[in-house]
C-alpha cells in the first residue's frame, strides 16, 4: 500500500484482510487440479474449485483509485438511503453487494478521532434493522467538521477489518479497511452540506463526489 503522499500503482492487488478465505481457497484449488488424472469426477471437482478461487481473487481485488473533491465515496456500491438526521447531520448509506469491491476509503482527510467495534446481529444490509448489525464507527476530525463513517457487517459479511487506528491523520481516499464480502457503508455528513448523490446511484470509492466543493 503506498504511503499517504504517494501516488498509488496502477496495477491491481489484493485487499488486505482477505488471505483467511482466499489462502484455503488457492489451496484447495491447486491441490484438486493435481488430483485430476485420469478422473472425470476429480476434474469437475478441480473445475469448481478453480472457479471458486478465482471468484475469490475478483471478490478481494483493490484497484487504484485517484479522485479528488471537498468529500468522496467511501464505498464502491449504490447510495440506499439519503436521510436528515435529527442533529443536522446528513446520513447517506451505500449498499456494498457481493460484487462490489470491499476496500472502503476515507472520505475526506483529516485525524482520526476513534475508532470503535461495536457488536450486533447480522440481519441483510439492505434491512432497516442492520443499523443494529456489527459495525465499526469511525469519526474524524476534518476541516468541515467532525465526520462520522460507519462499516455495517451484514448476512454473509461477518468480519470488518479496521486498518488504521485512532490518532492517525488520513488522507482522502486513503484505505480505511475492509468488510468481507460486501455490506454497507454510513457517512454523516456535517449540518449545511448536501449530498451531490441521488438514491439508486453507483459510486467508487475514493472517486465519487459525495459532496461537491
Amino acid at each position: 500500500m503506498p504511503g499517504p503522499h504517494e501516488p498509488e500503482a496502477e496495477n491491481l492487488t489484493l485487499a488486505r484482510g482477505a488471505g483467511p478465505w482466499l489462502v484455503p481457497g488457492l489451496v484447495g484449488a491447486a491441490g484438486a487440479v493435481l488430483l485430476t488424472r485420469r478422473s472425470r469426477y476429480r476434474g469437475l471437482v478441480a473445475a469448481a474449485a478453480t472457479a471458486t478461487a478465482a471468484g475469490l481473487t475478483w471478490f478481494f481485488r483493490d484497484p487504484p483509485r485517484s479522485g479528488q473533491g471537498l468529500i468522496l465515496s467511501g464505498a464502491d456500491g449504490v447510495v440506499q438511503s439519503i436521510t436528515p438526521w435529527p442533529d443536522g447531520r446528513t446520513r447517506v448509506a451505500i449498499f456494498m453487494s457481493p460484487l462490489d469491491v470491499h476496500v472502503n476509503r476515507a472520505p475526506i482527510a483529516g485525524k482520526i478521532l476513534s475508532v470503535d467495534h461495536i457488536a450486533g446481529g447480522h440481519v441483510p444490509a439492505f434491512n432497516k434493522d442492520s443499523d443494529r448489525n456489527e459495525r465499526v464507527v469511525w469519526r474524524f476530525d476534518t476541516e468541515v467538521g467532525e465526520i462520522e463513517c460507519v462499516q455495517i457487517a451484514g448476512t454473509v459479511a461477518r468480519r470488518i477489518v479496521p486498518y488504521l487506528e485512532e490518532g492517525v491523520s488520513v488522507q482522502q481516499g486513503e484505505r480505511l479497511g475492509l468488510i468481507r464480502f460486501g455490506s454497507r457503508f454510513d457517512t454523516y455528513l456535517p449540518a449545511g452540506l448536501v449530498p451531490a448523490v441521488t438514491v439508486g446511484q453507483k459510486t467508487r470509492a475514493g472517486e465519487t463526489h459525495l459532496v461537491c466543493g
